[in-house]
């Protein structure tokens, strides 16, 4: 039987997250007349926490596994146990699956071994093969034990790749046919499904080997001769990926080429799975969330409601280089402490020429990070881009640069303190652009991911580079 859950839009799942938390506050309170009654009050119906647990279980069974793990994300852990444990287990793995890396794993620690194994057995074999790094080997190994042979040698299959890879993301649920059969044939072979793998818009046709073909549509097979044979309406002219890919290549093949489905051979031409849809939108939103915590200095996805110490473990390091750069920085302002005492509106202005080269740096890093990411741009380019960046900012620091220049000579009457002001900004602006470029390309050449701590190192550099080319400008021009 399938089994049909309402979709939520994002207001009703608030909703929905909202009920829960008030059923798990409405829990304590009964939990605690119950345990405690106050001798003013009628006594509390011993049952009532029950009953309230039972609403608690079935607002959990009318939602679809993704809408609970995003229900379990947003609580703290002492609720997120409380709803976790209300989860019907036959539905365990699924919502297991959906969940955040963080949060799984403080699921996965509060679990027995008898649940995990029954979650891993509710789930195929590249999903298991998504789970499994997360789980006990003991319970990889028991589950894998109860699998077929065929189950099994997928299962090891998946398993042998890393996790960015497309090996280890490929399904191995698809609908295979030969080209020498009539697509009356194939339509009736199709019947014979109580229903087809999800995503499935295509249909792979091999040979007597297992090589692959072609693949042919379901709108072409409904609408072509039944007479006709498959190998005259396939299409020989498709997108495949090797197993050993980056996963991020290929979401961005799906969204370049609007794919569902595609098939993976290995070296040989052999169909060994397919890639859905469905995978590749989780690996762009890895991608994304990834950049967004490597331009931060964040190792990893954090949950929301961990631990202090691992979300200090989570943000030391960059926090430890972005000291050292504020140390810089200040040591910076420290050689022109005598021309700070002599004019004080410079302590005042300095904050703006370093925050206005931080704010354009960023734009750039954040636009160069992503062209790489997306192949849009290769390393050889960067000469290029960086003399459009540097035009860019040239303009942008003349054009702003004269605005606070401006008000710097309204508010200080002094023309030459606003000159100061313009060039300091140009300058910086063309700095920010500078770096903007050179350090994902130089964490890219070396091998390393362009966005991680690029934030933080533009902020930097934009810092000291802004206080030291402001307060230079105005030692030797003003003072």
């Amino acid at each position: 039987m399938t089994v049909a859950f309402k979709q939520q839009s994002a207001d009703r799942l608030q909703e929905s997250l909202a009920l829960v938390q008030r059923l798990i506050e409405r829990q304590r309170q009964l939990e605690d007349l119950v345990s405690r009654p106050e001798a003013s009050e009628p006594p509390t119906d011993p049952l009532a926490p029950h009953y309230n647990l039972e609403a608690l279980r079935l607002k959990l069974e009318q939602l679809h596994p993704a809408d609970v793990a995003h229900i379990l994300e947003a609580l703290p852990l002492e609720e997120r146990l409380l709803v976790w444990d209300q989860v019907d287990g036959a539905r365990d793995g699924a919502i297991l699956l959906e969940v955040s890396d963080a949060v799984r794993e403080s699921l996965i620690e509060v679990m027995e071994h008898g649940e995990l194994v029954n979650a891993a057995e509710q789930l195929d074999a590249d999903e298991l093969a998504e789970l499994a790094p997360d789980m006990p080997r003991q319970v990889v190994y028991e589950v894998m034990g109860g699998l077929d042979e065929e189950e099994r040698a997928q299962l090891q299959s998946a398993l042998s790749y890393d996790e960015d890879k497309v090996g280890a993301l490929m399904d191995f649920d698809l609908v295979k046919i030969r080209a020498d059969v009539s697509c009356e044939v194939v339509l009736r072979y199709l019947r014979r499904f109580d229903e087809l793998p999800a995503h499935t818009d295509k249909i792979f046709v091999i040979d007597e080997q297992g090589l692959l073909m072609g693949v042919l549509s379901i709108r072409k097979l409904l609408v072509s001769d039944p007479d006709a044979l498959v190998s005259e309406v396939m299409a020989t002219e498709l997108v495949s990926f090797n197993p050993d890919e980056d996963a991020a290549d290929a979401a961005l093949a799906f969204e370049r080429y609007d794919l569902i489905t595609a098939p993976v051979v290995d070296e040989a031409g052999k169909l060994i799975g397919r890639l859905t849809v469905d995978e590749m939108v989780d690996v762009i939103r890895e991608e994304s969330d990834s950049e967004v915590l490597n331009l931060a200095g964040l190792k990893e996805e954090e949950d929301l409601f961990a631990p202090v110490i691992d979300s200090v473990k989570n943000r030391w390091a960059w926090l430890a280089i972005n000291l050292c750069t504020a140390f810089v920085a200040s040591r910076v302002i420290g050689v022109f402490e005598h021309s700070i005492s002599q004019l004080v509106a410079l302590a005042a202005l300095m904050p703006i020429v370093a925050g206005i080269g931080g704010n354009s740096g960023n734009q750039t890093i954040t636009m160069i990070v992503r062209a790489l990411a997306m192949g849009q741009m290769q390393l050889n380019q960067a000469w290029r881009l960086w003399r459009k960046e540097l035009r860019v900012s040239m303009i942008n620091g003349v054009l702003w640069g004269s605005v606070i220049g401006s008000v710097a000579w309204l508010l200080y009457g002094s023309f030459s303190l606003g000159l100061v002001m313009l060039g300091a900004m140009l300058l910086n602006l063309m700095l920010a652009a500078t770096m903007g470029v050179l350090i994902p390309c130089l964490m890219q050449r070396s091998g390393r991911d362009p966005a991680l701590g690029s934030s933080v190192l533009i902020t930097a550099c934009t810092d000291s580079g802004g206080f030291f080319i402001f307060l230079g400008l105005a030692t030797l021009f003003l003072l």
